[in-house]
């Protein structure tokens, strides 16, 4: 698994958005599970046209690992579970203000532990 160091981050950047793509991607019903990859591309690119300042780091796992990342939007594969490696982010971003998208229950409770602030997949996914 990649060492997380939070220093490296630049000063510019306040706040980390942690995305839980497995999950965001499976909020909305649109025929995601034929295409995990191409689903994981969709949104990615959905996140890079946010803009702002923060930094976004999107989690995938599964079939959708060895998407790239493109600029405003760094993917992380997850080497094996992703809920681990977001938890993993999650406590080394914690200090500089960090948010992450689920809807997975154990998920928020788990970083809720480092004093993460969570919300739902409609904060960056419309629903149709």
């Amino acid at each position: 698994m990649d060492a997380v160091n939070a220093e490296d981050a630049p000063d510019a950047v306040r706040n980390v958005l942690i995305v839980d793509g497995a999950n965001v991607v499976g909020s909305v019903p649109d025929g995601w599970w034929r295409d995990r990859r191409g689903a994981a591309v969709r949104l990615r690119d959905l996140l890079a046209g946010r803009g702002g300042d923060e930094e976004i780091v999107l989690v995938v796992e599964g079939a959708a690992r060895g998407v790239g990342s493109v600029p405003g939007v760094r993917v992380d594969s997850a080497p094996g579970s992703g809920d681990d490696r977001i938890v993993e982010l999650a406590a080394a971003y914690a200090e500089r203000g960090c948010v992450v998208v689920t809807a997975d229950r154990e998920l928020r409770e788990r970083v809720r532990a480092y004093g993460v602030e969570c919300v739902g997949p409609r904060a960056v996914r419309p629903v149709n």
